[in-house]
């Protein structure tokens, strides 16, 4: 296993199992820099947002990397400001502009109910959707997933929609299991991927995660992402320090018992928990 071995979404797409992540990473040249050394150390799995502010980077990373634009797989959100059907048409054009690229590999909802549409949002979720199925059937994108939705949320997207999301990326990290979505994520053959997979940094401090680097010889942060590849989920970690970086690459040279996983599983609330979409004032 390395940084190019995939998962094969329910469309038949391939996503490599671990992306990097750009979220809270400043527009401009450390963005770009940063893309370009995890493209250098070798990951293939590249993940912005309309709402990190710094897809024009990101895009200006990939193409100083040399590496061919076929090699990667991008993804980026459609923003909370941009729900319904003609906002969002207008926004993923204006991604594909600022990205510098014809085609996003991957494109998701980054939020299922934000404050602007919270009377309606089942409609706009819809609205955005249909949108988002247009560029697909194009060929523009090459597969539709969402962001933060709960079973609630996807219940009633898939009510209407015609192609079925197959990804939700949602806040997965040792403490914050989210079984009841992601066992209904499993059961629609919606792949789970993890942000903030280190849980914003507070892992650091948690007692048993250290006493398990030192069992296994390796960081915290890199027992951390082996225990969400176990998981089979697919972890996103963001860094913009190139041995950092590297570090979170290193993790397929080993494997955590079943005894350390069940440790792990049971660190219940050590790095907080995931934000209720129906409630966050965004």
């Amino acid at each position: 296993m390395s940084l190019t071995t995939a998962y094969t979404l329910a469309n038949g797409v391939n996503i490599p199992k671990v992306g990097f992540g750009t979220w809270q990473t400043p527009d401009g040249q450390v963005a770009v820099d940063s893309v370009k050394e995890a493209l250098k150390i070798g990951y293939r799995h590249i993940d912005t947002a309309q709402g990190y502010k710094n897809e024009g980077s990101v895009g200006q990373g990939i193409k100083e990397s040399g590496v061919a634009r076929s090699d990667i797989f991008l993804t980026t959100k459609v923003w909370n400001s941009n729900h319904s059907y003609d906002l969002a048409k207008a926004s993923i054009e204006n991604s594909l502009k600022e990205l510098d690229t014809d085609y996003i590999d991957l494109l998701l909802i980054h939020w299922p109910n934000p404050v602007e549409f919270r009377d309606h949002w089942e409609e706009a979720n819809a609205e955005t959707w249909r949108a988002m199925e247009e560029f697909y059937e194009a060929g523009k994108i090459k597969a539709l997933g969402v962001s933060n939705f709960r079973p609630h949320h996807l219940d009633a997207l898939l009510k209407n929609a015609k192609v079925k999301p197959v990804v939700n990326q949602i806040f997965l990290a040792p403490g914050e299991l989210m079984e009841e979505t992601v066992a209904y994520c499993k059961e629609h053959d919606i792949l789970l991927e993890a942000y903030s997979p280190l849980g914003t940094g507070k892992i650091f401090e948690v007692k048993e995660m250290q006493e398990l680097a030192e069992k296994y010889g390796k960081t915290i942060a890199q027992i951390a992402l082996r225990w969400s590849l176990q998981h089979d989920f697919l972890p996103l970690p963001k860094s913009v320090t190139p041995s950092r970086i590297l570090e979170n690459s290193e993790i397929f040279d080993f494997e955590l018992s079943n005894e350390d996983m069940a440790i792990i599983d049971g660190l219940d609330g050590v790095v907080g928990k995931a934000k209720n979409p129906d409630e966050a004032e965004f």
